[in-house]
């Protein structure tokens, strides 16, 4: 007997007018009343598309390749997929030149509130050099654009994968969803950032014993790329019982970023540092990432209990922990070069897990 699928815990959905108060809330702007009229007849369309929950409304056939080559893809998706296997492809190819995507976890930069960069940003500078000067490419990703930069957005996941993994599209198809207002999403990009690099160094400080909010958007967003589905059509989109018969039937969960080596780098001023290196080191290594060595994993106090106002000048005076950073960089550019010449992979390569998942 197939499994239940559970019911009962969506909202209804919204009433005329609440639509209404929601709908014009970026609008508060007295400078909008001029297009109050150019508003409603927008609104009315907004209106329409939610009533008719139309998610997707620029599809095309899926086409050869895919389960069901009739089926309507989503034309973002179709362009996302191009996208990351075009990565994929030129991330194996010898002449390709070695990339290393360095990841700045933390929300602040001095162009929002706080009005000063973060010592993170900092300490991938110091990283940067290192990576620069011997010859790799690097991808800065500075997700404190998040918080500085106009229609940035990365929405949250929304849990297909405890559905059935099936259900985890890869890239996620849960976004742009138009009908919820929910577009604007960078984690497309962020695919394929991911797939292009060779190697990737995690940088975060640490927030109430956790990564940042926009480093744990991201992660969680990164599901799908640890056994997700790159065949939206074989659940016709979003159907659970059949993503729960082909889960049930065996699912290979494949990881799409294994093979690439990380760093991780998190820092502090009074507790958690461990524990989040140890969740981000254990998430990385689930993905089948290469850890690029022991140095390449660092977690530091800076300015331990002082104050907040002089973390910076606590960064300034710490010549070691500054080392530190060079030293993750350099295990990386290590590693990468061992990557390269198909010398770096973990012992364990090849053994069948007796629990996939």
């Amino acid at each position: 007997m197939p499994p239940t699928i559970r019911k009962g815990q969506a909202p209804k959905t919204l009433q005329r007018a609440e639509f209404h108060e929601r709908f014009m809330q970026p609008f508060q702007d007295p400078a909008f009343r001029a297009e109050a009229d150019s508003l409603r007849r927008i609104e009315l369309i907004a209106w329409e598309a939610y009533e008719e929950g139309r998610k997707s409304p620029v599809t095309r056939k899926a086409g050869p390749g895919y389960a069901d080559p009739e089926y309507e893809l989503s034309v973002d998706w179709l362009e996302a997929k191009a996208r990351i296997d075009a990565a994929q492809s030129a991330w194996s190819q010898p002449q390709t030149a070695s990339r290393v995507l360095l990841v700045i976890g933390s929300p602040r930069n001095d162009g929002t509130c706080p009005g000063e960069v973060s010592k993170t940003w900092r300490l991938a500078q110091i990283a940067r050099e290192v990576l620069d000067g011997s010859g790799i490419e690097t991808d800065l990703l500075d997700l404190s654009l998040l918080t500085s930069e106009y229609g940035r957005q990365i929405h949250p996941c929304k849990g297909c994968v405890s559905t059935a993994m099936p259900l985890c599209h890869w890239p996620c198809s849960c976004y742009p969803n138009h009908s919820l207002r929910q577009t604007g999403d960078w984690m497309n990009e962020i695919y394929e950032r991911w797939v292009s690099a060779h190697g990737v160094i995690l940088l975060t400080p640490t927030h109430w014993y956790q990564a940042a909010s926009p480093l744990k958007l991201m992660i969680d967003r990164l599901v799908c790329a640890d056994g997700g589905n790159p065949d939206p059509t074989s659940t016709h989109g979003k159907k659970p019982d059949e993503a729960k018969a082909l889960e049930l039937e065996g699912w290979g969960y494949p990881r799409h970023l294994d093979g690439r080596a990380y760093g991780v780098v998190v820092h502090g001023d009074v507790a958690g540092v461990e524990s989040v290196r140890r969740n981000l080191c254990d998430w990385l290594d689930w993905m089948g990432l290469i850890e690029a060595g022991t140095q390449s994993r660092l977690d530091r106090y800076i300015g331990y209990y002082e104050p907040y106002a002089t973390s910076h000048e606590a960064l300034d005076a710490d010549a070691d922990v500054q080392e530190e950073v060079r030293q993750v960089a350099r295990s990386m550019v290590k590693a990468v070069a061992e990557l390269r010449a198909g010398r770096l992979q973990p012992p364990d390569r090849g053994l069948k897990r007796p629990r996939p998942k």
